[in-house]
Formats: C-alpha cells, structure tokens, sequence
C-alpha cells in the first residue's frame, strides 16, 4: 500500500492521540479513523473531548480541541498485528523526535502493543506512566477499534474520560 494518512498535529496540544498505524479504509479515505466499526470519535465525544461526535472526514477539527492525531508506524494495514517488531523498532527515533517537536502535555497509545515495542517494556497498566515519551507525559488508552472488543464502549469512555480530566487540569 502506497497510501500515507497525514498526521494532524500542531504544536504544544494537550493531548497527541497516537494509533498503532493508520488502517486501510482509513488511508483510503485520508481521514483518521474512518473505519467503519472504529469507536474513536464516538468515544472521544462521549469522554468530554469534543462537544459533538466528529465525523472522520472533519478529522482536523480536533485540533480546535487541543488535540492531535497521529501513528506510530506509517504502513497501512488492515489489522495491527499484520507489523513486525521491525517496523516499531524502525519508527522509534523520528516517532520519539516528532512528539519532541511538537511537545503535547500528553502522548496518549491508543493500545499497549506501540509503547511496549517502543518502550521495551512488557506490563504497562492503562492509564498515566511513570516515564514521559519525547518529553511528554504517556498515556496508555484501550485501543478504540472495532477489532478491539475486550472493552466495551463504557469501558472506552471511562479510561478516556480520565485522561480528558488529566489534560485539562493545570499542570
């Protein structure tokens, strides 16, 4: 696949959202998350980030929400566990570079599979890290996908609704 989601970021957000890597329909349609049984919008909304559900092909409206999205790995794929270990270990030093240059306040992982081949680690629990990532304080979220059915959409709202508190407390 030659198709590349771009990321939508700006600098100094509260919270850069960070995927695995960008699934197919997605990449397809240039819009993040765009996958039809994808919770993340509907979760974000529901967790206190936006005012109404976004639409992934109003995707840059995030930023007026001092948020960002991006991925750990560029290559589209329709499943995540279709990247080799490879492929993380070849995106740490310009993924660790990027949240260095745009310095958020919170990196969020959208499931713990990038930051463990990132970080090395093996037993991350959800929620805030004790180590930041280029500088910004880590996040671990339950992966919003649809292929993710271990969390339930309360579940989803409740482990973001946490981290929404989080970023817009004071520092």
């Amino acid at each position: 696949m030659g198709e590349r989601l771009e990321d939508i970021l700006a600098e100094h957000l509260a919270v850069i959202f960070c995927g695995i890597n960008p699934g197919v329909m997605a990449a397809a349609q240039g819009h993040h998350f765009a996958g039809r049984g994808n919770r993340f919008w509907r979760t974000l909304h529901l967790a206190g980030f936006t005012p109404e559900e976004v639409r992934p092909e109003n995707d840059r409206t995030i930023l007026q929400y001092q948020c960002g999205l991006t991925a750990v790995v560029e290559r589209p794929t329709a499943r995540a566990d279709q990247l080799s270990l490879h492929e993380f270990t070849a995106a740490a030093a310009d993924f660790e570079q990027k949240i260095e240059r745009y310095a958020p306040r919170y990196v969020a992982f959208l499931g713990k599979a990038a930051y463990c081949a990132l970080s090395g680690q093996r037993d991350i629990a959800w929620g805030l890290q004790p180590k930041t990532f280029g500088n910004a304080a880590v996040w671990i979220l339950p992966n919003p996908s649809g292929r993710n059915r271990a969390f339930t959409l309360d579940q989803l709202v409740a482990a973001y609704r946490q981290l929404c508190l989080a970023a817009r407390s004071k520092p």
